[in-house]
């Protein structure tokens, strides 16, 4: 989970959708990408209390795709999995995802998409940021899971659609497929959300 300059109770929540997951056979690598807005370590006190399951890294600012790429780099697991810090996991999210593995390498899969009003499901095309696209019919950055091996083999690029990019190169070289899965809650509804901004510039960044 790449962090910054997200509020620290949509951290917290973040934090605790993982710390809550049914499989508890995991790590979060929790990647700060030179926040600003945390003057009283409200983040890394939170982390340390649980060290046993939480790495903490921090760097200069350097963007998601970046820092994503580190902490992959930095992980112990033999899956990686994705979340957005203003974003939460349903409790069945790992165990389900790794139920996919036995036919696949890396998923992308749909989500419980929040919104305010019905054009917050519509975020902009990667052929023509003019137009736009329904999330179903995307592939989410934070909804890739997979095997470690196809993360360290196509780092992710530091351009808009980054993950549909990453998602049409793993095509070439691993089993890979979306499924209809909704246990990630996306939350398109959060006013300064990666999306949100992206949709207000109409140019480069993450989906």
């Amino acid at each position: 989970m790449a962090v910054y300059n997200t509020d620290f109770h949509l951290v917290k929540r973040a934090i605790d959708s993982v710390l809550s997951q049914y499989f508890t056979d995991f790590e979060l690598v929790i990647i700060d990408d030179g926040s600003s807005n945390d003057t009283h370590n409200l983040l890394l006190n939170y982390a340390k209390k649980h060290e046993n399951k939480i790495i903490y890294l921090r760097h200069n600012n350097c963007g998601q795709s970046k820092s994503i790429n580190r902490g992959i780099l930095n992980s112990m697991g033999s899956y990686i999995a994705i979340l957005d810090a203003d974003d939460e996991y349903q409790p069945n999210y790992l165990s389900n995802c790794l139920e996919q593995m036995k036919a696949a390498d890396l998923i992308a899969s749909t989500t419980i998409t929040i919104v305010d009003k019905e054009e917050d499901y519509y975020v902009p095309d990667k052929h023509d940021n003019s137009q736009v696209i329904h999330v179903d019919d995307c592939v989410l950055f934070a909804t890739l899971f997979g095997k470690k091996e196809v993360f360290t083999s196509l780092p992710f690029q530091d351009f808009y659609a980054a993950d549909a990019h990453f998602y049409e190169q793993a095509v070439k070289q691993f089993r890979v497929k979306k499924v209809n899965l909704r246990n990630y809650i996306y939350y398109r509804n959060t006013p300064n959300s990666i999306c949100s901004n992206l949709k207000q510039k109409g140019s480069s960044s993450l989906v």
